[in-house]
Order: structure tokens, then sequence, then C-alpha cells
């Protein structure tokens, strides 16, 4: 019994140290007063600590990263991500940000994708079709927006229909 009691104490001290960890506040000499691209870093860094395991919230991380200039490190959290599982929410996200850097044929894969895993999701068929619109193929886009209006008329997905025919991005 005291060994078990032991292996419980020294388990709960661990996990202790971690929360504390990643608990403790972030030290503002990481990034004050320093180079840009060291500061920016150091916070990103954190951020991965901060995000843990959530997906969503790497993504978010590596869209900073990958939009800033460092792909290489972008990349690699998305294709840690995106390869346990394929989650519609996930490669919309990661879709997102390669439309963002101005790589349609690679965010269009994973649009796709995400349609195919989720059919049902009417606002990411009207965003995509806006998506599709904005780069000139409008045949999809009527096809995407028809699908989403005969699911539900939900207000995001009419904007984002009525923005693309502006060339306005879609609200993320």
């Amino acid at each position: 019994m005291r060994i078990r009691l032991a292996i419980i104490a020294v388990a709960l001290f661990v996990v202790g140290i971690g929360v504390g960890y990643a608990a403790k506040p972030f030290d503002p000499l990481s990034y004050r007063a320093q180079a840009k691209d060291d500061a920016a870093k150091a916070l990103l860094r954190q951020a991965m600590v901060q995000a843990g395991e959530g997906s969503w919230e790497r993504i978010a991380v590596g869209r900073v990263y990958y939009l800033g200039g460092m792909k290489r490190e972008g990349q690699a959290i998305f294709d840690q991500v995106l390869g346990k599982q394929d989650e519609g929410s996930d490669l919309i996200r990661v879709a997102r940000v390669y439309r963002e850097a101005g790589e349609w044929p690679r965010a269009k894969e994973l649009f796709d994708k995400a349609i195919r895993l989720e059919p049902k999701q009417e606002k990411w068929l009207a965003e995509v079709g806006a998506y599709y619109l904005i780069n000139g193929d409008r045949e999809t886009a009527e096809t995407l927006f028809d699908r989403s209006f005969r699911m539900e008329s939900e207000l995001w997905a009419t904007v984002s229909a009525a923005g693309a025919y502006l060339d306005v991005q879609p609200q993320e």
C-alpha cells in the first residue's frame, strides 16, 4: 500500500511540475527589445506550449509561422495535425492558410477534401464556393452555393456568396 501511495505521490508531483511549467508566466525578456524574428520565434515557442494537443490551436500557431515566412515550420505543424486523422474542420483551417498565402491549388485540394468528408456544412460550401468564384470558376462556385442554400438559408453563407461576386473574401 505504501509503495502504491508513493507512486501516486510521485506521479502527482510530476504532473504538477508540468502544469506549473505550462502555467508559468512568460518572460518578457524573451521578446522585448529582441529582433522581430527572434521575438516572434520566442512567442511562437510559447504559443506551442499553450496550444498543447489542440489541433485548432496548433494550426493557429502554424498559420503565423507559415504566413510569417517560416513555411517549413508551419508546414511541419500542419502535417502533424493532419497526419493523425482527416478532420474536416482541421482541413478547412489549413486550407484557409494556403489560400491566404496565395496558394489556391493547395487550398482547393484541402477544401474539396473537407467538403467530401462533411458534405452538409452549409457555411463551408458557401465559403469554398466563394473562393472558387474569386479564383475564376463560377460554375463550381454556383454549384456549391446551390448545395449550401438547399440545406439552409444561413446569413454567413449568403454573405460569403454575395461577397464573392464582388471579389470580397469570405469572413473567417
